[in-house]
């Protein structure tokens, strides 16, 4: 599914086409998502300029003169800018026509996506989220606070959205192994030391994979239609059996919560 450096890219993708563009009209082919869309999207936006462009965790923010449209891109979910006229694809659930002869086109396969109307940033989805990965109040000493006592494994107490967001499957494999961490070590046995090294990792994975466009496994484009090229350079996920870049040893792969994790079990022991 689209990680936080997918969506970071589509924010910056789609922000300078609609930026101070008016909505003309909105098209909805197929409005049930993970949640319905709201029926009155049409009538509400119809008229509303685009003011700003954000994101929040996983949810871009669509800020106009009205209110705000927060968008989630699910599994399969990408948003690309094109003319207007342009025939729609089976999958292509939603437009946003602007006032320039373009639209902003919502494409999702497995319809795991949603549409949500804010009139201000208030929203249960965005409760209880953790700091942004990227921003200076996430760092070791948080990690480590918030690890104390915990057995969960550390591979999933860094994707839990309560203790920082954005920091998905692919993400979190690449930036355990750049910190010689172990998947499975309970969380509350990591000392400072190495957390401090891990919320380093994390930062510049992610930076990195921004910097690339993403991460280009099945369905993801950016907000021009291009893929992501960070693929390319990761370290172990979905790399399993192949030689560690590192040491050269076969990496191994494990099931956690469901998810592929590979690691090294040299370089993380």
């Amino acid at each position: 599914m689209p990680e936080l450096p997918e969506v970071e890219t589509t924010c910056r993708g789609i922000a300078p086409h609609i930026l101070n563009r008016t909505v003309q009209d909105v098209h909805v082919r197929e409005a049930r998502l993970r949640w319905p869309v709201p029926a009155t999207l049409g009538h509400t936006l119809v008229g509303a300029r685009f003011k700003a462009v954000n994101r929040r965790a996983k949810y871009l923010l669509l800020e106009t003169d009205r209110g705000i449209l927060m968008i989630h891109l699910g599994m399969s979910g990408s948003l690309r800018i094109m003319p207007t006229d342009t025939p729609p694809l089976f999958h292509d659930h939603i437009d946003l026509v602007l006032d320039d002869g373009n639209c902003l086109r919502y494409h999702d396969p497995r319809r795991f996506g949603s549409f949500h109307w804010l009139e201000q940033l208030e929203h249960s989805l965005l409760d209880h989220l953790g700091p942004e990965p990227l921003a200076d109040i996430f760092d070791g000493a948080h990690m480590y606070q918030r690890s104390r006592g915990r057995r969960i494994p550390v591979k999933q107490f860094v994707m839990d959205g309560k203790i920082v967001v954005g920091v998905g499957n692919i993400y979190a494999n690449e930036a355990l192994f750049m910190a010689g961490i172990h998947p499975a070590r309970a969380a509350g046995r990591v000392a400072l030391a190495r957390y401090e090294v891990l919320a380093q990792t994390i930062k510049t994975v992610l930076g990195d994979a921004i910097q690339q466009g993403g991460t280009t496994l099945r369905d993801f484009v950016g907000g021009d239609g291009s893929p992501g090229y960070f693929a390319q350079q990761l370290s172990v996920y979905g790399r399993q059996g192949h030689p560690c870049k590192a040491c050269k040893s076969a990496l191994k792969e494990i099931r956690q919560g469901g998810r592929s994790t590979v690691f090294c079990p040299s370089c993380q022991r």
